[in-house]
């Protein structure tokens, strides 16, 4: 009898680990690049005997291929993917290598990383969707040291992340209702009555004040002699509920404003805990004023009538003849009965020619429907206010009238206010804001044409480039003239591109030193008639301003633009407040400037916004107003401004408190840059022992620039960006940097030169640019514009170098 030899027991570390356990046990390890278990290198062990006894997702990725091993606990997170084992990290997870791939990169280069509730969006099922995992990379090193692979430990949080989004939805839907309840609501908590919350409506009634936090008589100490903390009081101790119909309330809306008188029919509602005490109050109500008001108008009316029929007074004859509005008595098929006299002045008819007729014939065709409409409004007993439409003047023409009519005994007795004035006002307002609308647009079509203008520099430049270095390696007369004729084109293109420029604004801007006081006091009646007559204007500046440096027409233009928001945010009126004070901020200042500004703030008592519609405010396009309310440039063309005259701008503001946009202007006053000095004959330094460094990222200008550079004698180095520069320079041995401004990675070509000040003192720095060059100016270093000729260019580089004193090459830069 004979046995068969006993299979080979497991290595101990792929003991166990359930199915999983089991795969690993039967992989062919031979056939992938970790070879046989027996040859895995203990760190590999011991990574894999913790996963497999593991109960926590876990996969490692290892060797040269990333060769992938995972537990039972992980195998969920593939779906339906095919088996994973032993094949390569990047086929595994290859619909989000592009997001995973950094990381693992990071994580074989030594550094461990931690992501919660990242967000990736997978193909594991036979469709993309957005899954998100906790998760951590973290390298593994092998016996020498070295990282060798990965591990991962990870969960998935996908329906947590969705369930937590729909609680917080839900959350911003009760908050949402309640802030835009058309009555007013506020909570308050404890026997101080500290308000949790208050809507929109309630501070519309109060003002815009901050309550939040702060007990009702702290909050609101103009109510203290109006009996109503006594009430609140009473509802807290005794557990009652109060209703209070039409009470007078006296209020200050805004600090420093009259008095005003409002009626409001309210409850306080007073709430419980689990255990039945009172632990706070519910205050919800209506602002009934004009209810009342047209109430106590009424019944002032009716008194009217009453002692006019009683009476017939010559006060009350003398109020109906010298009123400057029309008054006017008739039935409900619209035939006159009375009018007054201002009848005649206002529209030119007399009593004789108007008793007995009916006012709808002088009514405009365009508004007779609804007139008929509201007519039939006052019949059923209803009160009109405000009621709008044209009536005919003799001679022809028609004016605007608006009209509070009350129902009395089968009559309307109506009086009607000429607001003609105010109308045209208003049209030629909105005439205004489309022309500002036309403007930012055509501002907008301006950024687009500055990019496509620099991109078209950078061919002209690769062209001429081209062209110069043909002429200088043939001798071929025929060849002359059509090298000329390129070049000529080349030059028309240049023409083209500084005109696109100009159209952009990239240099044609006009600033000037102004005074921002007598600037905005000189357009403040433009500022105002760009509100409504229930805005207040306000301005403040402090003494001695100094000079700024601006473009006037973009200042103004910004000026109407914050006026204009303003505005639209104070639906129910308000204050807007223009402040200017001279401030200096110190290195390190939260906003990044440094050195003298002048601050102009523009605030307002609007509606305000909520933190992250205020984070976007100045971004192009970007708009809560409904389509063809607002383009969303207004706000991006007074950040643009700020920096175009050295400063910068910021929103503050919160719902409910208003708007104040803070503009800092560099004061004005510096010293203009020298331009280069030219360099004395016989000074310019070896070509053939300069080492120049190019730092282009268009690869066709930074080889035709190069090959004529060297062509001529200089020794070239060459970089795609200021991140590879860096290296190169700190090497040494560079004699002179040749860098463009706008380039891809973290650092510009302004950025570059700043850093080689700082790191090498006294090298030479040309910059090229395709866009504006007064910022690149704003180093200190020589610009050179795109394009621009090799002989032009040559010319700035030997006038850098012997400025520098580069007498021989490979200094120690």
């Amino acid at each position: 009898m004979s046995t068969s030899p006993a299979e080979p027991a497991a290595p101990y570390f792929l003991a166990g680990g359930g199915a999983m356990g089991a795969r690993m046990r039967a992989h062919d390890w031979a056939g992938t690049p970790l070879g046989a278990p027996e040859t895995w290198p203990q760190s590999l062990r011991t990574l894999v005997s913790l996963m497999l006894t593991s109960r926590f997702p876990m996969f490692a990725a290892w060797g040269p291929d990333l060769t992938f091993l995972y537990n039972d606990s992980y195998r969920p997170i593939l779906g339906n993917k095919p088996e994973a084992l032993g094949r390569a990290f990047a086929d595994v997870w290859s619909d989000i290598w592009d997001t995973l791939s950094p990381l693992a990169e990071r994580a074989l280069s030594g550094e461990a990383t931690f992501h919660e509730n990242r967000l990736l969006v997978m193909e594991r099922h036979g469709y993309r969707e957005e899954t998100y995992f906790t998760f951590s990379y973290s390298p593994v090193r092998d016996e020498s040291g070295a990282v060798a692979g990965m591990f991962c430990a990870c969960t998935e949080t996908t329906e947590e992340v969705r369930a937590k989004r729909q609680i917080a939805a839900e959350g911003d839907r009760l908050r949402e209702l309640f802030r835009q309840a058309p009555g007013f609501m506020c909570v308050l908590r404890g026997p101080n009555h500290v308000f949790e919350l208050a809507n929109d409506a309630y501070h519309r009634l109060v003002g815009q004040r901050d309550l939040l936090g702060k007990s009702a008589r702290e909050a609101l100490p103009d109510l203290a002699e109006q009996r109503f903390f006594d009430l609140l009081d009473r509802v807290y101790r005794t557990g009652d509920p109060f209703v209070g119909h039409a009470q007078p309330l006296t209020i200050r809306r805004r600090p420093g404003a009259r008095a005003e008188k409002r009626f409001v029919t309210f409850v306080f509602q007073p709430t419980r805990d689990a255990d039945g005490r009172v632990t706070g109050i519910f205050v919800e109500g209506s602002d009934v004023t004009e209810a009342k008001r047209a109430e106590d108008a009424l019944r002032d009316l009716n008194a009217t009538l009453e002692r006019r029929v009683a009476e017939r007074t010559a006060e009350r004859d003398r109020m109906w003849r010298l009123s400057t509005d029309i008054m006017l008595v008739s039935r409900f098929d619209g035939s006159i009965t009375a009018v007054n006299p201002a009848w005649t002045s206002l529209l030119g008819w007399t009593q004789e020619e108007l008793l007995g007729s009916s006012f709808m014939e002088l009514v405009h065709p365009d508004e007779r429907q609804a007139t008929q409409a509201e007519m039939a409004h006052i019949a059923s007993g209803q009160t009109t206010l405000q009621f709008e439409n044209r009536y005919r003047h003799k001679d022809g023409s028609y004016r605007w009238i608006s009209w509070i009519a009350v129902p009395e005994e089968g009559f309307m007795h109506g009086v009607g206010r000429d607001v003609t004035t105010q109308k045209e006002a208003d049209a030629a307002l909105r005439q205004a804001e489309d022309q500002l609308r036309q403007a930012q647009k055509m501002d907008a079509v301006g950024q687009l044409t500055g990019g496509v203008a620099h991109d078209f520099n950078n061919l002209l430049q690769a062209l001429g480039g081209c062209l110069t270095m043909i002429g200088r390696r043939t001798d071929e007369p025929r060849i002359r003239p059509l090298l000329d004729a390129g070049q000529q084109a080349v030059d028309r293109g240049a023409k083209l591109v500084q005109q696109l420029m100009a159209f952009a604004r990239r240099g044609s801007l006009r600033p000037e030193p102004i005074d921002v006081r007598d600037r905005v006091l000189g357009m403040s009646e433009l500022l105002i008639r760009a509100l409504r007559a229930d805005i207040h204007f306000e301005t403040r500046f402090a003494p001695q301003l100094w000079p700024v440096e601006v473009d006037p027409t973009q200042f103004e233009l910004a000026l109407i633009n914050l006026a204009v928001n303003a505005r639209d945010a104070m639906p129910e009126g308000g204050t807007l407040t223009l402040e200017a004070a001279n401030v200096s901020l110190l290195r390190g200042d939260p906003s990044g400037l440094a050195g003298d500004f002048v601050r102009l703030s523009v605030s307002d008592t609007g509606t305000g916004m909520p933190a992250d519609v205020a984070a976007r405010a100045f971004e192009p396009f970007f708009t809560t107003k409904e389509i063809g309310k607002g383009t969303g440039l207004g706000l991006a063309q007074v950040y643009g401004l700020a920096q175009q005259a050295g400063g910068t701008a910021r929103v503050v503001s919160g719902p409910g408190r208003g708007t104040t946009v803070e503009i800092l202007l560099r004061r004005s006053g510096a010293a203009p840059v020298a331009e280069p000095a030219q360099p004395e004959p016989g000074t310019a330094p070896p070509r053939r022992a300069a080492r120049l460094l190019i730092v282009e990222d268009d690869p066709i200008v930074s080889m035709t620039v190069g090959t004529a550079l060297e062509d001529i004698g200089f020794s070239v180095l060459r970089a795609p960006s200021a991140d590879a520069a860096l290296p190169l320079l700190a090497a040494g041995g560079i004699d002179l940097l040749f860098s463009d401004v706008v380039m891809p990675g973290s650092m510009s070509g302004v950025d570059l030169a700043r850093e080689v000040r700082r790191l090498h003192p006294g090298l030479p720095v040309v910059l090229a640019t395709g866009y504006s060059e007064e910022i690149a100016r704003a180093t200190g270093v020589q610009v050179l514009p795109k394009p621009y000729r090799i002989d032009q260019l040559v010319a700035v580089l030997d006038a850098a170098l012997a400025e520098a004193g580069q007498a021989g090459a490979g200094s120690a830069h």
